[in-house]
């Protein structure tokens, strides 16, 4: 156990977008082209999956993508090719403890980034969604960097590009694994599960 005297507090955060700045769940589009929830479900984890899209995070255009799981199910065409055409309607908003968190960190000059696992297609729509992004002093998208997370590399590249250590930073994701990449070179961590604890939580590490 950590006495008070050899506490490291962090000096900056660097944030996840999906799911902890904006809400981001296929299910939101795709209850709309099958409104049997029984359907949808089954499309989801049979044809359009987290493992097929992972490659449009590290970098394959969502044409190539589309193009190759259509060919494996034709029967399924216009709604896989909605994964590309009405990828917005994945969105439900920002989240607004977080906008409300990021505004107060930027007004007391804490240093924040984005780490995030998104396609360079989807870059600028997606950060483009809050005001909270223009608060923000960088950000890293995996699908330009041809790496994502939980590789440790993409991790040490915002290290390096921003000029910190893990050790000063507070990482703030909704994906235990990426918590745990994160947490296995340094960083301190908030896993993101409830929007009403983060507050507490960057103050309890003395951010605010």
């Amino acid at each position: 156990m950590q006495t008070p005297s050899t506490v490291v507090w962090p000096e900056l955060v660097v944030w996840d977008v999906g799911n902890v700045i904006v809400r981001w769940d296929p299910r939101t589009l795709y209850s709309r082209i099958f409104p049997d929830p029984v359907e949808r479900d089954r499309f989801l984890r049979d044809v359009c999956t987290m493992a097929w899209h992972g490659p449009t995070d590290c970098g394959v255009t969502f044409d190539d993508n589309c193009a190759a799981l259509s060919a494996r199910h034709p029967e399924h065409e216009a709604a896989i090719w909605a994964w590309k055409h009405r990828w917005s309607e994945m969105f439900s908003g920002p989240i607004p403890e977080t906008e409300a968190a990021i505004a107060a960190l930027k007004a007391r000059g804490v240093r924040q980034y984005a780490l995030t696992n998104m396609s360079h297609e989807t870059e600028d729509a997606t950060f483009a969604m809050s005001p909270s992004f223009a608060r923000l002093d960088g950000r890293i998208v995996s699908g330009r960097e041809g790496m994502m997370k939980p590789d440790a590399a993409i991790f040490r590249l915002t290290c390096a590009r921003f000029g910190f250590s893990p050790e000063e930073a507070l990482f703030v994701d909704d994906s235990a694994t990426n918590i745990a990449a994160a947490r296995a070179l340094g960083f301190q961590t908030h896993h993101f599960t409830d929007p009403a604890a983060l507050r507490p939580a960057l103050e309890g590490f003395g951010l605010l």
